[in-house]
């Protein structure tokens, strides 16, 4: 496979004289791939059934004529006034009830069906148009869905069609589906809330004090469902009139729909990758370890990204926007210590990345986005990331061909198992997506080189240890087959912990085949109460009382077991253990994995000809007999 790079353009932004110019200024660069017209809706019809194509035709041609290819947005995550004014009902509701409106971008609900076949109409057009143009390589479809916490919509459009989701879930006798398996499924005889209708039933907010578990999780399933109807939509009809790949650009930490579900109807996962931003808004991590990583991004993050992906786009998966200089959202916004853009390009090649585009080619003048950098400055002097992309190019050029290989660590990322937690959580800042990503970066830490992979995985041939921390409901085929693997499996705290409908199973969880371990209480505790373990590493948010089981491998200091033996190939970890504690129960159960401890900011991974090392620190530190500098990469064949 060849790594190739690219950049986020906006043709629409500049004037037309410049075109041909920033366009031989990128294949001078050794640029592959253009992305434009993602939010050119305006632009490309100013009025309902206007078209304006000739000025795209023209940037198309331009970039075209230089050597470059075209990945085509399609314009739906901004939607023009017109259109607003035209389903003044399509805008969004937050949970307090307030209309998201019209202003920015992300402005509409994926339920409302007059907007989608807006969307369905600007889409066809354009794949009518530029379907079989030889310069456009690729397709995106609309932009970041879920950013800006646009998933769950609480309007009345979502309303009618949760209604009718609900039916579908729960068939009666003709379309009218059987409320009573419902009320039964919900336990709604709790509090009196049986339902005579489904159309008595609401939306899970505005309530009094919490909703139903039950009927929150089913509106987060729902929610989820909308977004891989409305991008299936999108991409069918391209489809009609292309045969070039299709892609949807993911945000970091955007768990609120099921990447994998979208994924499945794409050819190329592709997602956004804002390592200073996301240290301060996502990872969750203290101040400490802001203040270490703040030019540099956490260690872990942009990786985990980069393999969840992976997985998503099966194996074909981009970075369609690169963070290149200071970004303009985060709480604060510094500039990347040198050499980090290079860095950041060449640990996504690392995890398997076909293409790395910057955003942006130019800084905006203008606008949200003038205080975000590209590699051109507004003045269209080259920014540093200019220099250390070109630095990228000419290391291109003598690189090897990828050669994937599969990882020793798989790790089951369920996002609805990320939701079960966000309905109940147990316990401030806990989250599902939280404690896998802390099972992750112990992995890192260790110097192994982790495969994520989709909670429908069955067969874990190959791997020589499997992850699947906190999977709220863990399916019995599931349990059955990695009990069948014989691969060592770390299961654990809340896995199996709620049945398919959210109801405490009995018996009691993780009721894992064979074993008598039960999980007799739990607690969540203050993260400023961490409860010590014998031999080191804390428990820090989440605690089981467990009963029963085999050999006890990690106790707390008052002899409480922490990971305890299930099964002759299963580990169940009864908490939510920092670094430390996590890293010990990987050594224990398997020993053979070859791990190695890094040097504190210092990353490893393995292809099937490379071994890369990415020192994220800001010094230099000695490997393999060699100085790696602050935001330095080594490259070493296998």
């Amino acid at each position: 496979m060849k790594r190739t790079l690219g950049v986020c353009y906006y043709p629409e932004h500049w004037p037309e004289a410049q075109w041909a110019d920033d366009a031989q200024r990128m294949a001078d660069l050794g640029l592959t791939w253009v992305r434009i017209g993602e939010f050119a809706w305006k632009r490309m019809e100013p009025r309902e059934g206007e078209y304006q194509w000739e000025w795209l035709d023209r940037a198309i041609d331009t970039l075209g004529a230089a050597g470059l290819k075209v990945v085509l947005g399609t314009p739906t995550a901004t939607p023009p006034k017109w259109v607003c004014k035209k389903h003044p009902d399509m805008f969004a509701r937050d949970a307090q009830g307030h209309v998201r409106g019209y202003g920015s971008r992300r402005h509409y609900c994926f339920s409302h069906q007059g907007f989608l076949e807006e969307c369905r109409r600007i889409v066809r057009v354009m794949a009518e148009r530029y379907g079989r143009n030889a310069n456009i390589a690729a397709w995106q479809t609309d932009n970041e869905y879920g950013c800006h916490d646009t998933v769950l919509s609480y309007s009345d459009a979502a309303q009618t069609r949760f209604r009718e989701w609900l039916r579908a879930q729960f068939p009666g006798q003709g379309n009218d589906g059987d409320i009573d398996a419902l009320n039964a499924a919900w336990g709604n005889v709790f509090w009196s809330m049986d339902y005579d209708d489904f159309d008595e039933i609401g939306l899970p907010n505005l309530t009094v004090t919490e909703a139903n578990p039950a009927h929150v999780h089913a509106f987060r399933r729902f929610a989820s469902d909308e977004v891989v109807a409305f991008n299936q939509a999108q991409v069918e009809i391209i489809r009609t009139y292309s045969d070039a790949p299709i892609a949807h650009n993911y945000m970091g930490r955007v768990t609120e729909f099921d990447h994998f579900k979208v994924g499945a109807d794409l050819d190329i996962a592709s997602w956004d990758s804002y390592p200073l931003g996301f240290l301060e808004d996502r990872v969750g991590a203290d101040a400490a370890h802001q203040r270490a990583y703040v030019q540099q991004g956490d260690p872990d993050f942009q990786a985990f990204h980069h393999d969840l992906y992976r997985a998503v786009g099966k194996g074909r998966w981009w970075i369609m926007e690169q963070q290149p200089g200071p970004v303009n959202w985060a709480p604060y916004n510094p500039s990347p210590l040198p050499g980090m853009v290079r860095l950041w390009t060449w640990e996504a090649f690392a995890h398997g990345a076909e293409a790395v585009c910057y955003f942006r080619w130019r800084q905006a003048p203008f606008a949200q986005e003038q205080m975000h950098a590209g590699l051109l400055r507004p003045d269209s002097v080259e920014a540093e990331a200019f220099g250390e992309a070109r630095e990228v190019m000419v290391e291109l050029a003598d690189a090897p061909e990828v050669a994937p290989a599969q990882a020793p660590v798989a790790i089951l990322f369920d996002y609805d198992a990320d939701w079960a937690w966000s309905v109940q959580p147990h316990g401030a800042g806990l989250s599902y997506f939280g404690l896998v990503f802390d099972w992750y970066r112990a992995c890192r830490k260790l110097g192994l080189s982790v495969d994520i992979v989709p909670p429908d995985t069955r067969d874990f041939a190959g791997y020589n240890l499997v992850l699947a921390p906190g999977m709220m409901h863990m399916p019995d085929d599931l349990k059955g087959a990695l009990q069948a693997s014989e691969v060592e499996v770390i299961i654990g705290p809340r896995t199996a912990a709620r049945d398919d409908g959210f109801n405490i199973p009995v018996p009691l969880p993780p009721a894992w085949p064979g074993s008598d371990l039960t999980v007799s209480r739990v607690q969540s505790m203050r993260p400023d109460l961490p409860v010590p373990l014998v031999g080191g590493g804390f428990v820090t948010g989440y605690l089981e009382q467990v009963e029963g089981g085999g050999d006890v491998l990690l106790t707390t200091d008052a002899g409480a077991p922490v990971a305890v033996r299930c099964g002759p190939n299963v580990t169940y970890v009864a908490g939510w253990g920092d670094d430390a504690a996590h890293m010990r129960v990987i050594e224990a159960v398997a020993p053979d994995l070859a791990a190695e401890r890094m040097p504190e900011g210092v990353r490893r991974r393995d292809t099937g000809t490379e071994r890369f090392w990415f020192n994220y620190s800001n010094r230099t530190v000695q490997i393999e007999d060699r100085e790696l500098p602050a935001a330095g990469v080594l490259r070493l064949a296998r």
